[in-house]
């Protein structure tokens, strides 16, 4: 078994020496051991878990969450499901993708040739950039949601500020504002349902009861209406 400094856990993974020390600092990684002059010592399984780590930080999940699974006593079948979920996404995109090439090579060619495009070619084309353009609208909504989680964080100081200032006007457009990144995260999270990893059972849960639970789109700690069991659920776009 090999072991491995702080900086060459970094340089394996391709992250700065100061991120390592910050999933220590937030109990997400620990070290195996340490030596005498303080000095971090990491196990080819501490590797496996921060390139796991990374992983998962790369596809959306926020550190708290990822700590949670990690910690959860169904981690290994809460992460199968997540990274299936994940390849399935991948999948899809290479060969949306791969089919935009061919397009494109058949347009190319018959320009080339000075022949009419397939009508139902160019039906093709409009139905992909029809849905890039949805999927742009989406990242939107969710960096939306990102923003105004941070800023209800928040919130409380600041409408004690404006009362205390007895500046109404103010307090008046913060929850208008307020509102609407609410209205904004329900949209969001309309199209959206869950995995259990307990039962595996995929449902719908009610805007209202996602809207409050900890996670991100990815993850979400809910209690599954089928088996009755509270986890990590796995959130993902509702399937036609």
């Amino acid at each position: 078994m090999s072991n491995y400094t702080t900086g060459e856990m970094a340089k394996l993974c391709n992250v700065s020496v100061r991120t390592v020390q910050f999933y220590d600092h937030k109990g997400v990684l620990h070290p195996s051991s340490e030596t005498e002059g303080g000095r971090r010592i990491y196990s080819d399984d501490d590797l496996t878990k921060l390139r796991l780590i990374c992983t998962l930080k790369s596809i959306g999940l926020s550190l708290d969450s990822i700590k949670g699974i990690m910690q959860s006593e169904m981690s290994g079948k809460i992460l199968t499901i997540l990274l299936d979920e994940q390849e399935k996404s991948l999948s899809s995109e290479i060969a949306e993708r791969q089919k935009q090439l061919e397009m494109i090579a058949v347009i190319k060619e018959s320009n080339a040739n000075k022949t009419i495009v397939p009508a139902n070619t160019i039906l093709d084309i409009e139905h992909i950039m029809k849905k890039k353009n949805n999927n742009r609208n989406m990242g939107k909504l969710l960096l939306t949601y990102a923003f105004v989680a941070v800023t209800a964080s928040l919130g409380l100081a600041f409408i004690v500020w404006l009362i205390m200032s007895q500046i109404w006007w103010g307090l008046g457009l913060y929850f208008g504002c307020a509102i609407f990144g609410i209205v904004v995260s329900l949209l969001a999270l309309k199209n959206i349902e869950c995995i259990c990893p307990n039962c595996d059972v995929v449902t719908k849960p009610p805007l209202g009861k996602a809207f409050f639970t900890t996670g991100n789109m990815k993850v979400r700690w809910m209690k599954c209406p089928d088996c009755g069991e509270k986890n990590w659920c796995i959130m993902r776009k509702q399937q036609e």
